[in-house]
């Protein structure tokens, strides 16, 4: 059967709204009708490259939508289910998942190296980060769907498949912030908007938002910040300046830019955590001196998905949804057709708005 979907030819160049001929779901495998899809950096990050994945290939990772058919063997998901696509399954068997590190899954990935589709000239297509979401339909791994919580709309649910698992999780899991302590989050997009949100939910006493736009402040004091800063070569001593002089207690860098990460790790206080959720290129050098590390007694960590378990935190994320905690909504700044895609590219490259939804 033959549906539109966002083709990336080859790296670096750009994404092809066209027909693709999608099969029926074999054994284990969900043919699910996408709802709505998030356009996430790390979609334009595969498409220049930064992260490899096999090509052709139709990216998307951040989605949600409704079963349309299931392959022999599944059983947890049928036929007109709400479910959200769960890029990163977990193996339950290599190292890290016996350690209980899912978010560290060395086989998580496995499933992009598959040809799932075929463009109707006939070339093989993969499937972008397992789940190919830049589509109107999608086959995946049944590991590859969860259940939509109650109570939370299909549309919306679509964005917990990336945005706010990475970003709660990097204040809950990684970060573990506690009541009353100080943030700093630097980049207000998608995932930098659900920190704050997770921020204000941990009872952060000061959130501070950081973005090199200045159009992003009411964005950003909307999701919970409480003070604003334009990143510019003075932004740790800014944020020092709101903090007493001694700087926050956690920073949590979404931008994936080694001045960005060098700045959060000096606008945190001595003893101060900075975690790490942005996806860098390899040139992106981070540098400290060994006295510095010695003397300021911070805590640099990267953080992976939020470091999150999607069957353990997506109950917890909807009952935030559900009190009016957290707001899907507020991390949308524009909703889009699948055509809108290419330019929602370029949006993100130009460091604008929070997050494109396509709506199928």
């Amino acid at each position: 059967m033959a549906v539109r979907a966002a083709v990336l030819p080859a790296i670096g160049s750009p994404l092809e709204i066209t027909g693709i001929d999608l099969p029926d779901p074999g054994p284990g495998q969900v043919r699910v009708r996408l709802a709505a899809a998030g356009v996430c950096h790390s979609d334009l990050s595969l498409s220049d490259g930064t992260m490899r994945v096999p090509v052709p290939a139709v990216l998307g990772h951040e989605g949600a939508g409704t079963v349309v058919a299931v392959g022999e063997g599944v059983g947890h998901v049928a036929p007109g289910n709400g479910v959200v696509l769960n890029w990163a399954p977990s193996c339950g068997a290599c190292h890290a998942c016996s350690l209980g590190e899912v978010w560290l899954c060395a086989n998580a990935l496995t499933g992009a190296a598959a040809v799932y589709a075929r463009t109707t000239e006939g070339t093989d297509l993969h499937p972008g980060l397992n789940v190919a979401a830049f589509a109107e339909e999608t086959v995946v791994s049944a590991s590859c769907v969860l259940p939509v919580p109650d109570g939370v709309p299909l549309t919306d649910a679509a964005l917990l498949g990336c945005a706010v698992l990475t970003g709660y999780g990097a204040v809950h899991h990684s970060a573990r912030v506690r009541q009353g302590e100080t943030v700093a989050v630097f980049g207000v997009g998608g995932v930098g908007l659900s920190a704050l949100q997770a921020a204000r939910i941990a009872g952060a006493s000061k959130i501070v938002a950081v973005d090199v736009s200045a159009e992003k402040e009411e964005l950003a004091r909307a999701a919970g910040a409480t003070d604003y800063v334009v990143a510019s070569d003075t932004t740790a001593r800014e944020i020092r300046g709101l903090t007493g002089k001694q700087g926050v207690d956690v920073a949590v860098e979404c931008a994936g830019r080694a001045v960005t990460i060098r700045t959060a790790w000096d606008s945190t206080r001595r003893g101060g955590r900075t975690t790490v959720v942005g996806i860098g290129g390899k040139d992106q050098q981070v540098t400290f001196n060994a006295l510095e590390i010695f003397h300021w007694g911070r805590t640099l960590s990267g953080c992976v998905y939020g470091n999150s378990d999607p069957a353990r935190d997506l109950p917890v994320l909807a009952e935030h949804i559900r009190a009016g905690r957290l707001d899907l909504s507020a991390l949308v700044t524009e909703r889009i057709s699948l055509d809108g895609i290419p330019a929602a590219f370029e949006n993100m490259l130009a460091g604008k708005g929070g997050r494109a939804l396509v709506v199928f």
